[in-house]
């Protein structure tokens, strides 16, 4: 949905010195890049230009939209009745949450198909060519993939108050709820651009969007963990997603929340846990592949 971002290979400084390895830097080509100016004009730009790139052809945000919303209905409208929330309460505040994040979750596949696309395309090799900082291309990934990551949970919340959905928090609870859904979808596009760095051909892509679903039900998103046989509930209880959605639950006021294993309990940690290790995990990785591009 975006255009993609690249990092540099690894190579010597500007006085011809090697690169420190005790981080991912990315050293200029020309000198100029390693400059904190010349790294967030580089950055704008490459942002600027991936908005653009959505604007001018806006088909697949739009669709990616609409996709949620018909999610939405699809479980609060046709599904919703014949489900059970453990406790009791309205199975529409159940689920919205968990919505929520798996629109986030759905991103993973869009971030995926741009970064390769990109590749496959030449449009990274030619940001390697040129004269800019190589890490402004990754951060100009990150943030339009998160731009449009506001834009969609704005849509689903939009979504979810007109069909009667109601957060029964303080507005500082609510806008914790959303900042955890945001900073698990910041995590979600490093797994993105690492897969699509390293995944070749659309087989492969289509096979990440493929999962998002699996992965999705395999937690608390759609149904309560406790109804699950037993091994399968501990596993979706770790999920991460889970966290992320349990959390939410908590802030928003919404039913459903059952305890009982120690992830769950501490849901509202975990929800900033897991994003941080994933960062930690794909940042480092994203920035590798990248560099072997211009190996």
């Amino acid at each position: 949905m975006t255009d993609s971002t690249a990092a540099d290979a690894p190579g010597a400084g500007p006085s011809g010195a090697p690169a420190s390895p005790a981080s991912p830097d990315f050293p200029s080509r020309d000198g100029s890049g390693g400059h904190p100016f010349a790294l967030l004009l580089d950055s704008w730009v490459l942002t600027q230009r991936a908005v653009l790139h959505q604007v001018g052809r806006p088909g697949p945000l739009l669709f990616s939209l609409a996709f949620n919303v018909l999610i939405v209905l699809i479980f609060v409208h046709l599904l919703g009745g014949a489900m059970m929330v453990p406790g009791g309460g309205g199975y529409r505040d159940f689920l919205m949450p968990g919505m929520f994040v798996m629109a986030m979750l759905f991103g993973i596949g869009t971030t995926t198909l741009a970064v390769a696309t990109d590749r496959e395309r030449g449009v990274t090799d030619r940001f390697l060519s040129m004269p800019l900082s190589p890490a402004a291309v990754l951060i100009a990934r990150a943030v339009a993939d998160m731009l449009v990551a506001v834009l969609t949970l704005t849509v689903m919340v939009a979504t979810a108050l007109a069909i009667g959905w109601r957060h029964n928090g303080s507005v500082g609870e609510f806008a914790a709820a959303l900042g955890l859904v945001l900073l698990l979808r910041f995590a979600l596009v490093w797994v993105g651009v690492y897969l699509g760095l390293t995944l070749s051909g659309a087989g492969a892509v289509n096979g990440v969007q493929t999962l998002e679903f699996p992965v999705g039900f395999l937690s608390a998103a759609f149904v309560a963990t406790t109804t699950m046989p037993g091994w399968l509930g501990t596993l979706a209880d770790w999920n991460p997603i889970s966290s992320t959605v349990d959390a939410c639950r908590m802030l928003f006021g919404s039913p459903g929340v059952a305890s009982g294993s120690w992830v769950t309990d501490h849901s509202p940690m975990m929800a900033v846990v897991w994003p941080v290790l994933l960062v930690l995990l794909f940042f480092p990785l994203s920035v590798n592949a990248f560099r072997r591009l211009n190996r």
